[in-house]
């Protein structure tokens, strides 16, 4: 089989610095891949990693940072103009000798009547329509996002509990590895969504985390998700229940984690 990219030519990634990247970049440096990762604002390179600056909503650098690059993975996102970072992308690889992009969407992208979710639609389609062979995962919430929203929500005197609302989080270094294993394949369109091992309501997810730190329960507050967003969670359009490939860190044991981790730093610092 003869794949888009080779060891000789780089791999362009958006977002490599972000929360998926992290974990992603290192993944493709260890296949020995030089990896080249578009960024705002100057960062120092690495061993195999090359940092160029440009802008995905401007446009600034983008034409600059795919030149030479046969496969793009773009794993940047944001609460909006996710659409117009994409189409930018897209806009660049198409003058360029791009043969594979590879895009990060959110399982729901499609069900969910949010507009950050139909920025990811939008650029799922931009993606399709690029005339460039594609791949596409729809990822589920990462636990590392899921525990930002756990963290201050359990700040709050009472625990807000959205009726019907239900999450299935994965590990972002279980999603990083299947966009590594897409990224060095060969293009195959919409794969599988991935999702966590488990389905969790806002309660289950906030008493682990609760008990792990020696904190009491929060008074719940029954909450209403209003209109057709409301509507949509409260039917699991943002959940892949059947057909979807599941990660094997659950909630609890990624909570289990990170307090081990910290445990380890505290001495580091002090």
């Amino acid at each position: 089989m003869t794949y888009p990219s080779t060891p000789g030519t780089p791999l362009l990634v958006t977002g490599g610095t972000g929360t998926l990247g992290r974990h992603v970049v290192p993944l493709l440096r260890a296949a020995g891949h030089e990896v080249r990762v578009l960024t705002r604002h100057p960062r120092p390179d690495a061993d195999g990693v090359t940092h160029v600056t440009g802008d995905l909503l401007t446009g600034e650098g983008v034409e600059a940072a795919v030149a030479g690059a046969h496969t793009v993975l773009h794993l940047a996102g944001g609460p909006k103009g996710d659409d117009v970072a994409t189409r930018a992308l897209v806009g660049a690889a198409r003058g360029a000798d791009v043969r594979h992009l590879v895009y990060i969407s959110v399982v729901g992208a499609d069900r969910v009547p949010l507009a950050w979710l139909r920025t990811k639609l939008e650029s799922e389609r931009a993606v399709a329509d690029s005339g460039i062979p594609w791949t596409v995962l729809r990822a589920a919430q990462f636990h590392e996002l899921t525990l930002t929203m756990v963290e201050k929500m359990t700040k709050l005197p009472v625990l807000p509990v959205p009726g019907g609302l239900r999450l299935q989080p994965v590990a972002a270094r279980e999603v990083a590895a299947r966009m590594a294993e897409l990224t060095l394949a060969a293009p195959s369109g919409r794969v599988a969504d991935l999702t966590g091992p488990e389905v969790h309501d806002l309660p289950a997810l906030v008493r682990p985390y609760l008990a792990l730190h020696g904190r009491r329960r929060r008074p719940h507050l029954p909450v209403r998700i209003p209109g057709k967003a409301g509507r949509a969670y409260r039917e699991g359009a943002n959940l892949t229940l059947e057909g979807a490939a599941t990660g094997r860190l659950t909630w609890e044991e990624f909570l289990a984690e990170r307090v081990a981790e910290k445990a380890t730093e505290a001495p580091a610092r002090s």
